[in-house]
């Protein structure tokens, strides 16, 4: 097993090549196409700057595991000129090393050089110091441009020699962040980074809200994004916003419910050319951040549907916000967190260090469900989406959807000339009870499956091949979602994966044969094969590992700790400038309750994570009175890396604040809404 994950690997990452002949990058109104071929690809955000420099490889490596074949980060203004005119490169907030590491591992990457980012930084990334200069930020303003010409020629000095023209992994940067105004202000930030030196295979933005004056066409590409839940929101309802519209298949590429804090109401309306560009998304929710007053619990399906229906809808390009969850680097002069008392975004408290995001890897780079869930999904698009990207989208029934919508299933398919098809299915919904859906087949390119009418189940979403021919072998119809396409090098075989869906008996139609109630046989035993091409159908826990080293059953250590301080009274909570509850000051720990944890020696060397369950408000850690990192609780764990910490560490400092039930906060039902406070467990995974 150890060879066949070498040798995907090496297919999947060394293409496109970065060495000294980079590969040719082109685009038109389908797609991305690489060396000639058209592709489909995934990317994942993960902010460098929020992780530290020795941990940049194992989260590329990571990323690349689950399938990420583009990376896409921000650079954060104020991480690198938090002090006027002192730009910091150092340690992880080092772009070039970072770049560096990403061109190691043949990854590709997008900048997203701002000079507005947000991404929960404080002022949205934007340095303090920039709001004193008298002048209008985010404009054509000759002063704020002059500012910004220095910020992008700092960022250049450090992707000099690894542009993709030179062999480099900058393969495209994004000129701003959810930008409202004339599109006059996005060409001038391209016109100044040409006039430096930035020359890339294409430049994007933010497709959402709609410019006032859209960019000319060809110039910038609008990239799209869709959330299953948002801390940005005020109402602390659960299911409140529109949300559920990303689980629904629509033409509209863009969100409404994307920064409602910020934007306001949006239209369903996009600048008349952008719908000529290919639909790539860049902020598809692999998890979500909690804000102190709206804490949202995120589920493995969420980013699954989402991805789904974006795909069903004609999406060319999933990229995932965030695929890797961070912490905030420490600031010289500020914390770097966004709150409502900072000078710009100020709508929403974030914890001082955590960015963890519920992604598909954590905060610590440890793989969660969502990260397996995704990944077959993944697979798929990387050997296939040659054949997916130029098709396209039938929508069989144009009824609208509306929020809950229970009447009928949700389901599209792609098509191409030669009568090839990928059937998207979705019955999912954030919040939303979707019954099975019963007596079902599918008419689609002259195939009608399954031959007797089967239930999609309830928080279902699959996607099914329908006359995809491999070599001598046409899949005429299947139940089972494809997967991957692996051919051996050493006998040149090629073998076909696919995933039976759980709930839904695995029908094949394969070169004329109806294969009806096939079993899953595992990676060792085919269902069918003729000449050098077999196949083999995977249960779903198969199907998420493959070409995977399983990991081994982690060890959970029960750690002593002892409690030295009960909680004082509780504290007012008040509602801030933007009239949601703001969150507790460095004071107003002085009221927690406070607990010592015993770090035993042996954890010296290892990589252990400390796994801290507890019941509350919020919670912090300390080192030697040093803030390490913050936790709003939501009802998962707090997590911690210990090997961030200097080996000699014995004990950490845990201050719990007592949670009030009458507080204006959402919490999720899988958090505990007693009052009080408990810390119920501390453990370390080995």
């Amino acid at each position: 097993m150890r060879k066949t994950l070498f040798l995907f690997l090496l297919s999947l990452f060394l293409s496109p090549c970065m060495g000294s002949n980079p590969s040719s990058v082109k685009w038109d109104h389908i797609s991305l196409i690489v060396d000639g071929k058209r592709t489909v690809p995934v990317m994942g955000e993960i902010h460098y700057s929020r992780i530290p420099a020795d941990e940049w490889n194992k989260s590329i490596k990571e990323m690349k595991k689950g399938g990420v074949t583009i990376i896409a980060t921000y650079v954060f203004w104020n991480h690198i000129e938090e002090e006027e005119g002192i730009f910091r490169w150092d340690g992880q907030r080092c772009l070039r090393a970072f770049l560096k590491e990403c061109k190691k591992e043949d990854m590709p990457v997008i900048l997203r050089i701002g000079p507005f980012c947000h991404g929960e930084a404080r002022n949205g990334g934007l340095p303090d110091w920039l709001f004193q200069k008298g002048c209008k930020l985010r404009s054509l303003d000759t002063k704020f441009l002059s500012y910004v010409e220095d910020l992008y020629r700092q960022i250049y000095s450090q992707i000099i020699g690894l542009q993709w023209k030179d062999g480099g992994p900058l393969i495209a940067c994004q000129f701003d962040n959810e930008y409202r105004g004339s599109g006059d202000y996005l060409m001038k930030l391209k016109e100044i980074a040409l006039k430096i030196g930035y020359d890339l295979p294409f430049y994007t933005r933010t497709g959402w809200p709609e410019l006032t004056k859209p960019v000319p066409y060809g110039e910038i590409i609008p990239l799209y994004g869709d959330y299953a839940d948002g801390f940005w929101d005020k109402d602390i309802t659960e299911g409140a916003g529109n949300y559920w519209k990303a689980f629904h298949f629509k033409e509209f590429r863009s969100s409404t419910a994307i920064g409602t804090d910020l934007l306001g109401k949006q239209d369903e309306t996009t600048n008349k050319e952008d719908n000529n560009y290919p639909y790539f998304t860049c902020e598809l929710g692999g998890g979500m951040v909690k804000a102190y007053h709206k804490r949202p619990y995120m589920y493995p399906e969420d980013a699954l549907a989402m991805a789904i229906v974006k795909l069903g809808s004609g999406s060319n390009l999933l990229g995932y916000y965030m695929y890797h969850g961070g912490t905030n680097p420490d600031g010289r002069l500020t914390t770097l967190n966004e709150t409502q008392r900072t000078l710009g975004t100020a709508n929403n408290d974030l914890p001082v260090k955590s960015y963890e995001f519920q992604a598909p890897l954590s905060e610590f780079g440890q793989r969660q469900p969502v990260f397996y869930r995704l990944r077959p999904l993944h697979l798929f698009l990387h050997d296939f989406g040659d054949l997916l990207a130029p098709m396209e989208v039938v929508t069989p029934n144009n009824a609208v959807i509306e929020k809950g919508d229970d009447s009928q299933l949700r389901w599209t398919y792609r098509k191409d000339q030669n009568g090839s098809a990928f059937v998207f299915v979705n019955n999912y919904e954030r919040f939303q009870h979707l019954s099975s859906k019963k007596n079902i087949r599918f008419d689609v390119e002259g195939e009608s499956f399954p031959q007797k009418p089967i239930s999609i189940p309830e928080s279902c979403s699959a996607v099914f091949p329908v006359n995809i021919r491999v070599n001598e072998v046409l899949i005429q119809y299947s139940t089972a979602q494809l997967v991957s396409r692996h051919i051996d090098s050493i006998n040149g075989n090629t073998q076909i994966y696919l995933m039976q869906i759980d709930g839904i008996p695995s029908e094949i139609k394969v070169n004329g044969k109806t294969m009806k109630n096939v079993k899953p046989r595992g990676i060792d035993k085919a269902v069918f094969s003729c000449g050098d091409v077999s196949i083999y159908l995977l249960n779903r826990d198969d199907a998420e590992h493959l070409y995977l080293d399983r990991e081994s059953s982690k060890t959970s250590i029960p750690l002593s700790y002892k409690k030295i301080k009960d909680a004082d009274s509780p504290r007012v909570i008040s509602k801030g400038p933007a009239k949601v509850a703001e969150a507790p000051n460095d004071s107003d720990f002085n009221q927690a309750a406070v607990y010592i944890i015993d770090i035993p020696e042996t954890t010296s060397g290892t990589y252990p994570l400390l796994d801290i369950e507890y019941r509350g408000d919020c919670a912090r850690l300390y080192n030697n009175g040093e803030l390490i990192d913050d936790n709003f609780y939501n009802g998962l764990h707090f997590m911690y890396g210990l090997w961030r910490l200097p080996p000699d560490t014995r004990h950490l400092e845990l201050r719990i604040l007592p949670l009030q039930p009458d507080a204006p906060i959402y919490l999720p039902k899988e958090a505990i809404r007693q009052s009080g406070e408990e810390l119920i467990s501390v453990t370390i995974k080995k």
